[in-house]
């Protein structure tokens, strides 16, 4: 999906994926792991910012990257409303080069937005953008659907793609988004020395 197809979106309203909030998931990770190390985190994908803002309140140097401009402006604005400070930029998480390599990347609805033939463009990019020892934090979308976004996927398929790059410390059903419930799996992974 290009640029335009994600502007077009936000310039339309057309965001189903906007729920007013961070990812339910992450909230009660964050509220159950208070002592995690901080540092920087990264959450491409950010959209409006809902869960770059929640890792900034949690004490983390916080930074957000997407493809669509709107959802820059508004993570931006919403972040400088909420009083909090995350850095956010506009860029192609699957293609670019990070500015910098992050303590943390927190995934949640990007990996179902790509087309699934950019999967492995994913996984790469996961892996440019982390060093070794840190830390992966995905909510992923478990559900069939081909027709999308999302695209569904499979606990398989997440394992198979990085499993070989990541030791996975820990998996769960969070809790979710009512329209969600039962359909989303947290995976926590840690890179593997090279």
């Amino acid at each position: 999906m290009s640029q335009q197809y994600w502007e077009a979106r936000y310039q339309s309203s057309d965001m189903p994926w906007e729920k007013g909030a961070a990812s339910p998931g992450l909230v009660d990770f964050l509220a159950a792991n208070p002592d995690l190390p901080r540092g920087t985190v990264c959450v491409p994908g950010c959209g409006t910012g809902h869960d770059a803002r929640e890792f900034a309140r949690a004490g983390f140097t916080t930074f957000g990257y997407d493809i669509a401009p709107s959802g820059i402006r508004l993570a931006r604005e919403k972040t400088l409303a909420a009083g909090l400070s995350a850095t956010f930029e506009l860029g192609d998480f699957l293609r670019d080069e990070p500015p910098q390599k992050f303590d943390w990347l927190f995934e949640h609805t990007l990996f179902c937005a790509i087309q699934p033939s950019e999967r492995e463009d994913y996984v790469r990019a996961a892996i440019r953008w982390l060093p070794p020892g840190s830390h992966y934090l995905a909510v992923n979308y478990l559900i069939p659907d081909t027709d999308g976004p999302p695209f569904g996927t499979t606990r398989e398929e997440i394992w198979e793609r990085f499993s070989p790059h990541f030791e996975l410390l820990a998996e769960w059903v969070p809790r979710s988004y009512p329209n969600r419930t039962n359909l989303e799996r947290m995976f926590w992974w840690r890179r593997k020395a090279v």
